[in-house]
């Protein structure tokens, strides 16, 4: 079994702005819980952004109609990485889709079998990484407590959505997570 990486989902401003229309709430505690789980996985860290594609297409486009502001190019300061984490020098993945595991975060992982999940938001981006990570066989877990959702109900909801799929899947605390390393 290889060493577990830490997968950092869409810790970006638009997520973390009160002013944004995605804003979500719980992304200060959320923020917290990635801070206390990075030193543990040293240079094991992959942080995911979601931006907007150049031309949205299929469903999407009917999504863009929706949220107009959005429609602006991967490198808007909207899409970049809080500060706290801008400049860790971890890889970084972006994706123009609500889960990051595909092609470009398999390769980031390097082959590991085990993924820790922290970030943005558990209802939408999380919970589509999670599903199709545990499906392609990688053992993942989710530090619940360094999530965060739209609402609590909804984070809540998201998280007993993925409990489902343990032995897959298992939810945890950053604490019980940070214990495994001690």
């Amino acid at each position: 079994m290889s060493a577990p990486v830490l997968v950092v989902i869409d810790m970006q401003e638009v997520f973390a702005s009160p002013a944004s229309a995605w804003s979500t709430p719980g992304f200060p505690d959320a923020e917290v819980g990635v801070a206390r789980l990075l030193p543990a996985f040293g240079d094991r860290v992959v942080f995911t952004r979601f931006t907007a594609p150049a031309e949205p297409h299929g469903a999407w486009a009917r999504y863009y109609e929706d949220w107009p502001f959005a429609l602006v190019p991967p490198d808007d300061p909207l899409y970049d990485l809080v500060p706290a984490f801008r400049d860790s020098g971890h890889t970084d993945v972006t994706e123009t889709t609500f889960g990051k595991w595909g092609r470009g975060l398999r390769e980031a992982i390097g082959g590991a079998d085990e993924i820790v999940l922290a970030g943005v938001s558990t209802d939408c981006c999380v919970l589509s990484t999670a599903l199709p990570a545990a499906d392609a066989g990688v053992r993942v877990r989710v530090a619940a407590d360094a999530c965060a959702g739209l609402t609590e109900v909804d984070h809540q909801r998201a998280l007993d959505a993925m409990a489902l799929y343990a032995p897959l899947i298992r939810i945890e605390t950053t604490e019980s997570i940070l214990g495994t390393f001690r």
